[in-house]
């Protein structure tokens, strides 16, 4: 199952939770509101990943970010979306 991060907050992150559930994409939100370990285990995303260089360079944060399968990461959720079909 995938694993989106981020934060109910997010605009972004509200527009890929709609666009999976009318895909029948399955996957869990994790918020950092809900919990701060959830912040904890995305900021260890963010730093090991060189995908979020460029949300870095431009001061964002990098969310959503979607965890898939085999724990590689994507920013990219239209890619990610062609590939389920």
């Amino acid at each position: 199952m995938l694993k989106i991060y981020g934060s109910r907050l997010c605009k972004d992150c509200w527009a890929c939770m709609e666009e999976f559930d009318r895909d029948g994409v399955s996957y869990v939100f994790l918020d950092f509101g809900d919990d701060l370990q959830n912040l904890k285990d995305f900021l260890k995303i963010r730093d090991q990943w060189d995908v979020f260089r460029s949300a870095k360079a431009d001061g964002q944060i990098g969310i959503p970010c979607i965890v898939r399968e085999d724990g590689s990461v994507t920013l990219d959720l239209e890619s990610l979306l062609s590939h389920q079909e």
